[in-house]
């Protein structure tokens, strides 16, 4: 969580707090202690929170596109106001008395615009923007500026690059250009991205300018900031040896093993009226048995099972052998076509979560004789088994559904990025935007 969505938070809360000591005044303590005022509150925050998440307001996409950016905003309050005259109808208690509501609403709506015009003219300020040199001319390179200049909250803007030079890239040509933008425009920090670095790279120059003050960086750090994913192209075993990251301690392991038990044995009570729903569905629509067991690679390489609610026909794979599913699969079945989306078949393997044999959130599980194909056509696909699988995770948040060799090496990039920024917040980021992703029907 940024320090600016930590303030926005305390600041929506502190605003309806506000509305509720103006509209009862004298009576605020006693509303506030006994009438359960603060629950109502962090109540109503917690709701314009997750309503402002569910509209990507706490992205920058928006940012370009200044009528979708208010047509979301309006819909934080105008959802808000249905939820409050639903409670008001059927539970009126429920609500701040005296008009607090309606008024905190009011102010939340002016504040959520208020706070985007503010935020959206401070990280334009010339003073808080970082101008940067891209040194290169490649596909990576261009990567990298459209990357940086398609995410503004990194307050970075793109003075130049290798690019633009006219005429033959050589080490004068890219010297002379490097020095006369940092002389030009004051450039505080150079990016290198490029891909053949011998004969071309200006190394006297960048020395000159790191002595003067200009910091000298490599694109994977920046590439990995843009795009969530660390690219196995560029990839070393240096990187793996000696990059930041990939550090497990006992502490955040015995944190993340709480947590996914606590997570999942919570889904499995919810979900448990479920069950025998989605049975029945599944039983009355194809021949064959409600659940099946499949062999997964677990954490260290180790084989388990994990049971799901079957979506497929029963001799799906009795010609081919083991295959991936792909888009419009003809061997899903109705209800899987349902259950597939909205991730319902895979809520039996809150089980294998439970038993430890997978964890909430993890690179997805893969079948053995998957991972054995992969990894002679991938480079350290090995390295995903270092922490146990989860029954969601980076990779599944941000990618589709894999069916190719080529999706299963995009997939790895971000479980690469995640084994390498693992942490308690990024693992609950990572189960909201799950639940966001099911939600809105962006799964695979």
């Amino acid at each position: 969580m940024t320090k600016q969505t930590a303030k926005r938070r305390i600041f929506r809360y502190l605003h309806i707090f506000l509305c509720l000591l103006s509209a009862f005044r004298g009576d605020s303590y006693v509303v506030l202690n006994y009438e359960g005022g603060y629950t109502k509150i962090v109540v109503l925050t917690l709701l314009v929170l997750l309503l402002s998440h569910w509209l990507d307001l706490y992205g920058t996409r928006l940012l370009k596109s200044r009528r979708e950016m208010h047509f979301r905003l309006l819909m934080v309050p105008g959802i808000t106001a249905f939820v409050l005259a639903g409670v008001s109808y059927f539970q009126p208690d429920l609500l701040l008395g005296n008009g607090a509501s309606a008024i905190g609403l009011l102010i939340s709506t002016v504040a959520l615009f208020g706070w985007w015009l503010v935020f959206t003219w401070i990280i334009k300020l010339p003073i808080l923007v970082e101008r940067v040199y891209v040194l290169g001319t490649g596909e990576r390179a261009q990567r990298l500026v459209e990357g940086v200049r398609n995410n503004p909250e990194l307050g970075i803007e793109i003075a130049s690059w290798t690019g633009k030079i006219e005429g033959a890239i050589t080490h004068d040509s890219v010297a002379a250009h490097l020095m006369e933008v940092v002389r030009e425009q004051r450039v505080h920090r150079v990016i290198l991205a490029m891909a053949d670095r011998r004969g071309t790279i200006p190394t006297q120059e960048l020395l000159d300018l790191r002595i003067h003050g200009v910091k000298v960086e490599e694109a994977s750090s920046w590439l990995e900031r843009v795009s969530g994913k660390v690219e196995v192209e560029a990839l070393y075993p240096s990187f793996l040896l000696l990059g930041e990251g990939f550090r497990r301690s006992a502490l955040f392991g015995s944190i993340r093993r709480v947590m996914s038990i606590t997570v999942s044995l919570t889904g499995l009570i919810l979900s448990l009226p479920l069950f025998p729903r989605i049975a029945l569905a599944v039983r009355l629509d194809s021949e064959g048995p409600v659940l099946y067991t499949q062999t997964r690679v677990g954490k260290n390489g180790r084989l388990f099972h994990v049971v799901k609610f079957r979506t497929m026909r029963e001799d799906a794979e009795a010609a081919s052998g083991p295959k991936w599913a792909v888009d419009n699969d003809p061997r899903v079945t109705r209800v899987g076509k349902f259950l597939r989306p909205l991730r319902l078949d895979d809520l039996p393997q809150l089980w294998s979560v439970l038993k430890g044999d997978m964890a909430m959130v993890g690179p997805r599980p893969e079948r053995p004789e998957f991972v054995e194909a992969l990894s002679k056509e991938i480079p350290y696909y090995s390295v995903r088994q270092i922490v146990r699988p989860g029954f969601t995770g980076w990779a599944q948040v941000k990618y589709k559904h894999i069916n190719t060799v080529e999706d299963a090496q995009e997939e790895l990039q971000y479980d690469l990025f995640y084994l390498k920024n693992a942490s308690i917040g990024l693992d609950l980021l990572i189960m909201f935007q799950t639940i966001k992703t099911v939600l809105l029907g962006r799964g695979a």
